[in-house]
């Protein structure tokens, strides 16, 4: 289903773009709105002023500041990406929410379930346009195999089974940043994209039990973390998805960050997806810089595996680019879209802290969890 959100006006619409967090997306993104001709004002935050003023330069932006509030209270402001560290979603999405303010937030909604919930009802009870940074989606793969299964290509979907592999680059630099490292694990910080996309294939479909086990053999002695959670949903009609993901190979694994393999099963049909990227294999004498944390070790990759897209002539190019393009046509001419919505995203926080919970109770868990955790 083509999410839409809350109805928008087919009017043309002028866009004042604030951008919290001058990091990798938000510069990724600010450079596509700098061009963008529905997009007439710019304003970049960040807490650390080299960066903000680094992108702003980027982004010829009118406004810099190291104070979320004074931007998002600015009268331009008519929209805002918020691409913060995970953990620092919540208070700058409600106060956007709040003067409604159409947003694109990046995943996860939140780290904490009960964070997730408050900032989903401030959406709802306000009606404002919220979409989340799940940028899988817009990927031709996914999109494909979503229409297969929209227009009953394969029947009735009965299994979904889904693999992700990653290199422990992302763990490591999750871990560091993170303010709780007990809200940081591979569902909740990576996990969450692969289980969008399986979530999304079963659209429709009610979860009602979750079982997993996590091991954590090469992450729990270096930063007291999880290298890896493997599980099974149960579905109400009876449809199970067979879920498994590593962020702890090791870093010389060749993928640059994503590394996923996914079949779909139904009543009439089956379609699967190698999405592992090992069909462009570059293998060089000098370290390899693609992903969030380059390092030296890694000599050989698997180009294609950044999950934002790829760098060709000084421009990204890919999924965050169609991702962020499109966002830009649904809140200012009003187009439907395939963006995650709120809801979605905080139904796949749920699922992912559902697994969570599952392995550290040893035992099934019923679906949905309440959001104590």
């Amino acid at each position: 289903m083509i999410s839409s959100g809350r109805a928008v006006s087919r009017s043309h619409r002028r866009i004042g773009l604030a951008i919290i967090g001058a990091g990798r997306v938000g510069r990724f993104r600010g450079a596509l709105a700098r061009r963008h001709p529905m997009v007439d004002w710019i304003g970049v935050c960040d807490i650390r002023p080299e960066r903000a003023a680094e992108v702003g330069a980027l982004v010829q932006a009118d406004l810099v500041s190291e104070d979320w509030r004074e931007l998002l209270a600015r009268p331009e402001v008519t929209a805002v990406i918020i691409a913060t560290d995970e953990h620092l979603h919540v208070e700058p999405a409600l106060f956007a929410a709040d003067r409604g303010l159409s947003m694109m937030i990046e995943k996860p909604l939140a780290t904490r379930l009960e964070d997730s919930a408050r900032v989903l009802a401030e959406i709802e009870r306000t009606g404002t346009d919220a979409v989340v940074g799940y940028t899988q989606r817009f990927r031709r793969r996914w999109l494909s195999a979503k229409e297969r299964v929209r227009t009953g290509a394969l029947g009735e979907v009965t299994m979904v089974t889904s693999r992700t592999l990653m290199n422990r680059l992302v763990a490591l630099d999750a871990y560091r940043r993170a303010g709780d490292r007990s809200t940081v694990s591979p569902m909740v910080v990576s996990g969450t994209h692969a289980m969008d996309i399986a979530l999304w294939l079963l659209d429709g479909k009610m979860p009602m039990e979750v079982y997993a086990r996590s091991v954590d053999s090469v992450l729990g002695p270096q930063v007291q973390g999880i290298d890896g959670t493997a599980g099974l949903i149960t579905f109400a009609d009876g449809a199970v998805c067979q879920f498994g993901m590593s962020w702890a190979l090791p870093v010389a694994w060749p993928a640059a960050v994503y590394s996923l393999d996914v079949a779909i099963l139904g009543t009439s049909g089956v379609l699967t997806i190698d999405d592992t990227h090992r069909d462009i294999v570059l293998a060089t004498d000098d370290p390899q810089t693609e992903g969030y944390a380059p390092d030296k070790r890694r000599l050989v990759d698997f180009l294609g595996s950044y999950p934002p897209g790829d760098m060709a002539f000084g421009e990204l190019w890919g999924p965050m680019r169609e991702e962020t393009l499109g966002w830009f046509d649904r809140i200012s001419l009003g187009v439907a879209t395939p963006h995650a919505t709120a809801a979605e995203a905080h139904r796949c926080l749920m699922m992912t802290k559902a697994f969570d919970r599952a392995a550290q109770l040893g035992r099934p868990v019923a679906f949905p969890i309440d959001a104590t955790g």
